[in-house]
């Protein structure tokens, strides 16, 4: 049965139309964690450490595809609400062209300051030589990965959410199976799974156009682009709220690492990037939720179908609630065993990540009603209070809390940082939700 935006959503239908762009997110992150896998396993732990200390930076940059698709989705899905399809098409076409000539030029500016910024982050040595090499060859790839970035909520607004599934699992087989052959038969190393990750990210990006490009069953097609100044502001400032989380989340990722190279040393800078690999799957979740219901929210927020905004806050809070408490058993129950798929190589390695994820799973608990809720603001339109949120989640209260609690619990501070940043915004969105219940009618 084929879902349409239009249709109402009980739970049944709400969780087969978000499920697939769900389990998308995660695939996304499985085939991140068997990139640091093989590395670190493979290659080593200074290896793995550099391409955890890289990572952040090169995340940055691929945000603007996020914030392009997230944004424009919320746009698009709006005007397709309100049945002007021509102009739907249009936006949805000068965005992929903007992305892509936008990628383009953050490739060149971040390959030609790659060893710099990794200087000043703290990089020495041989741990310099791995995060230029991986950064630069990542870099080469930074056009298609937006585009795989973009389209992951341009296929949901085309009503083809098992399309972008597809597509992600393509490109993750591909990255495992590359990862396998450069890192463990051709002996590549670092260089190696930068070069699996960048073909998968090509395979990711250059589908979906190829699709886009030819006739389809999809409610979205590339014609040719026409500039609109006010539609790509909009975009932007629409999806400034997920620039700001992602980009944010990379800023804090760097302040981490500086913090854990000061009090635990590279065994902390390795630590944290076997939690952040585990909690990608885990937030992916949450993210993919947002991303899947975004686009039903706006074209219903077009629509001026109240009755139906508010039953599908109401019953995502409902499905975030019971995702929650599930991720904080899972993480409790399987700290031991991926800890020691990552770093069982090494004892002390292995102590400092467990007590890590002791604590770290408890953010588990609140983090997702903070994602939800920039999302849901996010599809209204309301570009203000989702960056508001997400800017208080990932910079506000993570800075604060990183630079405080480690001098009063240390290492534990660091992992405690994170469950309390996440608590607090948790209670802004919350306020947020009943301050604006009046103005949206949910």
């Amino acid at each position: 049965m084929n879902i349409q935006l239009s249709d109402h959503f009980t739970y049944k239908k709400l969780l087969r139309f978000t499920l697939p762009l769900i389990a998308m997110m995660i695939f996304t992150s499985i085939y991140g964690v068997v990139d640091g896998f093989f590395v670190s396993n493979f290659v080593g732990k200074s290896p793995f450490a550099a391409v955890n200390f890289i990572m952040p930076f090169l995340m940055i940059l691929g945000t603007f595809g996020f914030m392009f698709g997230t944004g424009g989705s919320a746009l698009i899905s709006k005007t397709m609400g309100q049945g002007d399809m021509p102009r739907a098409n249009s936006l949805f076409s000068m965005l992929v062209c903007i992305s892509a000539f936008t990628g383009i030029i953050l490739a060149a500016l971040g390959i030609l300051f790659i060893r710099p910024v990794a200087v000043l982050l703290g990089a020495e040595r041989d741990m310099l030589e791995y995060c230029v090499l991986y950064g630069r060859i990542i870099l080469a790839a930074m056009p298609v990965y937006m585009l795989q970035q973009e389209f992951q909520s341009f296929f949901v607004t085309a009503e083809k959410p098992q399309l972008g599934l597809y597509t992600t699992v393509a490109a993750g087989i591909s990255n495992m199976i590359l990862d396998a052959l450069f890192i463990a038969v051709f002996r590549w190393g670092v260089a190696g799974a930068a070069l699996a990750t960048a073909a998968s990210q090509a395979i990711g990006g250059l589908i979906p156009i190829l699709y886009f490009l030819r006739p389809n069953t999809s409610l979205l097609k590339l014609t040719v682009p026409v500039f609109d100044g006010k539609a790509f502001f909009k975009t932007c400032t629409n999806g400034s709220s997920e620039l700001m989380s992602n980009a944010s989340m990379s800023l804090v990722g760097m302040l981490y690492n500086i913090q854990l190279m000061k009090y635990a040393g590279e065994n902390g800078v390795a630590a944290y990037g076997v939690l952040m690999y585990i909690s990608f799957i885990f937030i992916a979740a949450f993210i993919g939720y947002s991303i899947g219901t975004a686009p039903v929210i706006g074209y219903h927020y077009g629509a001026g179908n109240h009755s139906e905004l508010k039953s599908l806050l109401q019953k995502s809070l409902v499905i975030i609630g019971i995702f929650s408490v599930c991720m904080l058993i899972l993480g409790e129950i399987l700290a031991r065993p991926l800890s020691l798929l990552f770093v069982g190589y090494d004892a002390e390695l292995l102590n400092l990540t467990l007590r890590g994820f002791a604590v770290f799973s408890f953010s588990f608990l609140f983090s997702g009603f903070a994602i939800y809720g920039s999302g849901f603001f996010t599809a209204l339109n309301n570009g203000l209070i989702s960056a508001v949120i997400s800017f208080l989640r990932t910079l506000v209260f993570q800075i604060a809390a990183i630079m405080i609690l480690p001098m009063i619990w240390g290492t534990d501070g660091i992992w405690f940082s994170i469950v309390t940043a996440d608590m607090m915004a948790a209670v802004v969105t919350a306020l947020f939700w009943i301050g604006n219940k009046k103005k949206y009618q949910y």
